[in-house]
């Protein structure tokens, strides 16, 4: 089961979006320089749809997205997740997923999924804002065909 250790309302993780950022534990990939090790700990409250429910009240009509931030260790508990937010009905939200991976899981379906970051954290490289990263943030387009949206991380 996917746990969390918190969550914020950002601005800045999925382009054009107001998203409840969820941050799961239980992180396998131990990306050296990570901005938040202490994720790689099995720590934190089961995310279930109840907490998801209290969180998408809580914020409602506010957010346009929610953004799982990990998860890696539990592909299966992405798509349960994703599922639930499309089906609940507490206020419409669009479904993103920072995996530290470089690719996706074998057999992992995109569908549910509207954003997907892609790639380890390789400090020399930076994140997504740094040209010369190696992580890449998509647009799941209907159909399941990825569109690299990272550019939109550097706009003046």
């Amino acid at each position: 089961m996917l746990k969390y250790a918190g969550y914020d309302i950002v601005f800045q993780e999925i382009p054009d979006e107001v998203t409840l950022a969820i941050s799961l534990t239980n992180c396998p990939n131990r990306c050296p320089g990570c901005h938040s090790p202490q994720l790689r700990d099995d720590t934190g409250e089961p995310l279930t749809e109840e907490v998801l429910e209290a969180l998408l009240e809580k914020y409602r009509g506010a957010v346009t997205c929610v953004c799982l931030m990990g998860g890696d260790g539990d592909p299966a508990g992405i798509k349960r997740i994703a599922r639930f937010l499309h089906t609940q009905r507490t206020t419409p939200v669009k479904v993103g997923w920072y995996s530290g991976r470089s690719e996706l899981p074998e057999g992992f379906s995109t569908e549910g999924i509207e954003y997907l970051k892609l790639g380890p954290y390789i400090e020399k490289l930076g994140g997504l804002r740094a040209p010369t990263t190696n992580q890449r943030l998509y647009k799941v387009d209907p159909g399941g065909s990825l569109r690299d949206i990272t550019h939109c991380f550097r706009r003046q």
